[in-house]
């Protein structure tokens, strides 16, 4: 009989198992790529079948409304089947790819390009709005309470027209600021003409100012004084004017300028004063400051005894000491004594009695003719 085969059966049996195995993978493949066909078969169709759904959206461009009934699955088609450009900066409420649903509100504005100027510094921004204030609005641009905006805000929008807001601030503050004080002359007949004095030295007062400073765009275009408030009043200056014309000095060498007759006496003049005050003194403490215990009572400057009839203080820069005057209405007199308030065109005449140098009083307008040092004497 030979003997047994057994390695022939075994490989036999396992090519029939591989088989099993590979039809078994080649059905799942076939089984999976059936599936898989379906399903996108499935999808498309259900994909067209959208697509071609007409779908109703209302269609609002610029404000307009309209119902719009369309096949388009997206915003994009929509827009060219009805001829509406859309540019870069114009706004949609959806993408331009973005799909459309039946009962959408789409809305679609279209932007203005303006040249807006704020805050240091100037671009082109696009807006939706038709007038400078709905641009300001639409851009979300702040204003302050006392900004401008050029153009006025009612003025209507054309492309690429410029608006500028100037930023207005104002300040108040306050400051404090001198009073300068006032010069004032007064003529003054006791000083030579050409010659001044001060009688009171000025003084600056002080003021507090309230002021509004209005800047635009950081620069200062506007001050205006709110209130002003004065501290310290100033005080004027006081200054003395001399208006005294300068005398010349007589001497006894000075030339006789007239012949005068007073009272049947004959005599010559050097000087004729006119307009002069005359007053009276005793030699009283009052007067003189010397009292009767005094060892200078009634002793003038040049060292005579008062003498009433002969006696009289004067401005020896006016009428020479020890010289002789004719005074009208009063007579012969001689200048022997001075007197601190005795300056200019002034005689201070003495009396023995104070009460009659009290009623004498001042007397203005004297005529007063300067002699010499000699008495004149009737021939």
């Amino acid at each position: 009989m030979g003997p047994l085969q057994i390695g022939d059966t075994h490989v036999k049996r396992s090519s029939g198992m591989s088989y099993a195995m590979l039809w078994k993978r080649e059905n799942y493949r076939t089984v999976l790529m059936v599936a898989l066909v379906s399903f996108l078969i499935l999808f498309l169709f259900a994909f067209l079948l959208y697509g071609t759904a007409v779908k109703r959206v209302q269609l609002i461009v610029n404000g307009q409304e309209s119902l719009v009934e369309t096949k388009r699955w997206n915003l994009q088609k929509l827009l060219d089947d009805r001829n509406i450009t859309v540019g870069a900066h114009d706004r949609t409420s959806i993408p331009l790819q973005g799909a459309i649903k039946d009962g959408d509100t789409i809305m679609v504005n279209h932007t203005t390009p303006v040249l807006l100027s704020a805050d240091g510094k100037t671009e082109i921004r696009y807006t939706t709005g038709t007038t400078v204030a709905d641009a300001i609005a639409d851009l979300h641009l702040s204003l302050g309470k006392y900004d401008k905006v050029l153009p006025a805000l009612d003025s209507p929008l054309a492309a690429n027209a410029p608006i500028r807001i100037i930023r207005v601030n104002k300040v108040v503050e306050q400051k404090k600021e001198t009073i300068p004080f006032e010069v004032v002359r007064k003529n003054d007949p006791s000083l030579l003409k050409g010659k001044e004095k001060v009688l009171q030295e000025g003084r600056e007062g002080l003021k507090t100012i309230t002021l509004e400073k209005t800047f635009e765009d950081g620069a200062l275009k506007n001050v205006l004084v709110l209130d002003a408030v004065t501290k310290t009043e100033s005080s004027d200056r006081i200054v003395a004017v001399g208006t005294r014309k300068p005398v010349t000095i007589l001497s006894a060498s000075s030339p006789n300028i007239q012949d005068v007759v007073k009272t049947g006496i004959k005599f010559s003049v050097k000087r004729v004063l006119n307009d002069v005050i005359l007053t009276a003194y005793d030699s009283g403490v009052e007067s003189t400051g010397k009292s009767k215990n005094h060892p200078q009572f009634g002793i003038t400057y040049t060292g005579t005894r008062v003498q009433e009839g002969r006696t009289i203080a004067v401005d020896p820069n006016v009428i020479p000491l020890g010289w002789w005057v004719y005074i009208d209405g009063i007579g012969f007199r001689r200048a022997e004594d001075i007197g601190s308030g005795v300056k200019g065109k002034w005689i201070d005449i003495y009396y023995d009695s104070p009460a009659y140098a009290d009623r004498f009083g001042m007397k203005r307008g004297a005529t007063v003719y300067v002699i010499g040092p000699k008495k004149p004497e009737s021939d």
